[in-house]
């Protein structure tokens, strides 16, 4: 009964396959005269509706609340069985036929759970950073249901912090996928016959074969961008009636390839039929770029050195952390599959499951090789590198990116002025646009508070380290598919609103382009902006940027360095 479960992929979790062979153990002494308990929980996620009623008709342990959301959504149903109350120790014969009765409803109530779970999961959803931007707009995560903004209130300047969108893989990482083809067509070689080995291991060529670059935008993240024009462009209509000019709309974005194609991209929405060019109408529009050892507003972790030192001193400390999770899932899948696969290969095989799903659409070959819950484990494990060396983990992760929130605050307070001196249309800023990485969204998105509570909001002002994200089943806020997605962004629109009962100038906050909770304005997304300013913005104005970052380079040597760094650029190409 295991093998069968087992080959038809209905049991996902290994105290699963536990409790089947427990019930069976249970089976074979049904005519023990010793009474005999069987009590187990089992926990599953993304169960949908329609499993729910099934569970509930033909399942005697199932959940009897009804369950109600999208499928992604996290729910959990409890199972737990019992000895029959009436279990008659003469009676052989009918403890057999009660025994038997518990059995085939404990491998029922299992096989249910396991093919609901089955059904519900994509994995999709679980692919941290690496994750689309569409996919992730399709889990609701710490998003509220948006302030109604009164009809008096009107827009007058929109602030875009957004990541690249989505990428091929860096060079670093097609030479890993090239030799992951070898080393797998060497452990099905070396594997004994047995169809427990997946047919395509063996044929497996990497779809990027012979690629010697990397890195760069691919048409799906043209694309994203793109879109991301278009729409930004038709929420905000009044905001972008003006005639282009690069002083009133002014688009940044990083000297990182992927970055300036991605600004080109979402311009080319954002103006398009607003020109001549083509027969899309399009027209030319500027994008800038700061040089990239001297870019502190988008690139502030490049220039950090005291981040760089950290980031470079603590990253074994993070392996060390992950290392439980890999060992563990590298056991399950080499039994499973009978192969024998080290922790190395099973990060490769997780790595190009990641761009199988994200880049080809590709569920149903690397990605199978793992179990949902084991998906659930790699997904935090990912989750947790990007939390400590990008995000709350350390309060210098995101400390380092005031000049961004400062530049977001000047751009505001510049619109607000322009306003009130009654300038004409057309002579002020109306967008400030800015186009970057994953290291960029997230360390901003932690200055705004974004995916915290109330009291590790608190935290976070008093420069306190929050607690690491827990480990599932238990659920976590902090999630790399959310936070940081291809094309993530957080937008910041300030609102005029000239009611004499209330502020003058409010902050709405944007992430996603989902209304999103503010900490420090009370769990709302529109918020008064002197409210945003001293509850947000002040409480980190007070760290300098070189204070920070370069406290140590009073060593002359360092200055040495430092000199050359910004005179030439920075000699370490990293691969972000």
């Amino acid at each position: 009964m295991v093998d069968h479960f087992k080959s038809h992929r209905m049991i996902h979790h290994r105290y699963i396959y536990q409790i089947v062979a427990k019930a069976i153990d249970i089976f074979e002494k049904s005519a023990s005269l010793s009474p005999i308990t069987v009590e187990d929980k089992c926990h599953i996620t993304h169960i949908d509706n329609w499993r729910t009623r099934v569970a509930r008709r033909h399942n005697p342990c199932a959940s009897s609340s009804h369950v109600t959301g999208k499928a992604s959504r996290r729910r959990t149903v409890a199972c737990f069985y019992k000895q029959d109350r009436n279990f008659d120790p003469p009676n052989k014969a009918r403890n057999s036929i009660a025994m038997k009765k518990i059995v085939w409803i404990t491998l029922l109530c299992l096989f249910v759970i396991a093919e609901a779970d089955h059904v519900g999961f994509d994995v999709r959803h679980h692919l941290s950073t690496v994750t689309r931007y569409s996919v992730s707009k399709e889990v609701s995560q710490n998003l509220i249901e948006g302030s109604t903004i009164p009809s008096e209130c009107t827009p007058i300047h929109l602030n875009l912090v957004a990541r690249h969108g989505t990428r091929s893989p860096t060079k670093k990482r097609l030479r890993e996928l090239e030799n992951l083809s070898g080393r797998l067509k060497e452990l099905v070689r070396d594997a004994k016959a047995s169809d427990k080995v997946p047919g395509w291991l063996g044929k497996w060529v990497s779809p990027w074969q012979g690629k010697v670059k990397g890195g760069e935008l691919i048409k799906q993240g043209e694309e994203e961008l793109y879109q991301l024009g278009i729409r930004v462009r038709e929420r905000f209509p009044t905001l972008f009636k003006e005639d282009y000019h690069p002083d009133v709309y002014t688009i940044r974005a990083t000297q990182i390839p992927r970055a300036s194609a991605s600004a080109v991209a979402f311009g080319m929405g954002l103006f398009s039929e607003k020109g001549d060019l083509g027969p899309g109408r399009n027209r030319a529009f500027a994008v800038t770029s700061e040089n990239r050892a001297s870019d502190t507003k988008l690139r502030f972790f490049e220039c950090c050195q005291n981040y760089k030192s950290y980031r470079k001193a603590k990253g074994p400390a993070v392996d060390k952390l992950k290392e439980p999770v890999l060992d563990k899932i590298t056991a399950s899948v080499a039994k499973r599959h009978d192969l024998n696969f080290t922790k190395q290969d099973i990060s490769s095989l997780w790595f190009l499951c990641k761009q199988e799903a994200s880049l080809l659409n590709v569920t149903n070959q690397s990605c199978e090789l793992f179990t949902p819950s084991e998906v659930a484990l790699l997904e935090w494990a990912d989750d947790l590198e990007v939390f400590i060396l990008k995000g709350y983990g350390n309060s210098l992760n995101y400390k380092m990116g005031v000049p961004l929130l400062d530049d977001v605050l000047h751009s505001m307070e510049e619109a607000i002025k322009a306003r009130e001196d009654k300038l004409p249309p057309g002579s002020y800023e109306k967008a400030r646009l800015r186009f970057a990485h994953a290291e960029t969204i997230v360390p901003f998105s932690c200055l705004l508070g974004l995916f915290l509570g109330g009291s590790e909001y608190e935290k976070i002002q008093k420069e306190k380290p929050l607690e690491l994200p827990p480990q599932p089943p238990k659920t976590r806020d902090f999630k790399g598919s959310t936070m940081a997605p291809f094309g993530g962004n957080n937008m910041l629109v300030l609102y005029s609103c000239p009611a004499p009962s209330s502020p003058k100038y409010f902050v709405q906050v944007l992430h996603n382009e989902l209304p999103i909770a503010l900490p420090g304005c009370d769990g709302k997304d529109f918020c008064p902006l002197e409210d945003f300013k001293a509850k947000v913005v002040t409480p980190h104005l007070k760290h300098a940027f070189d204070n920070l970052c370069n406290a140590n380079l009073d060593d002359p040597k360092q200055k040495h360095q430092s000199l050359w760094s910004w005179l030439l650029g920075s000699s370490q190409k990293a691969e972000l």
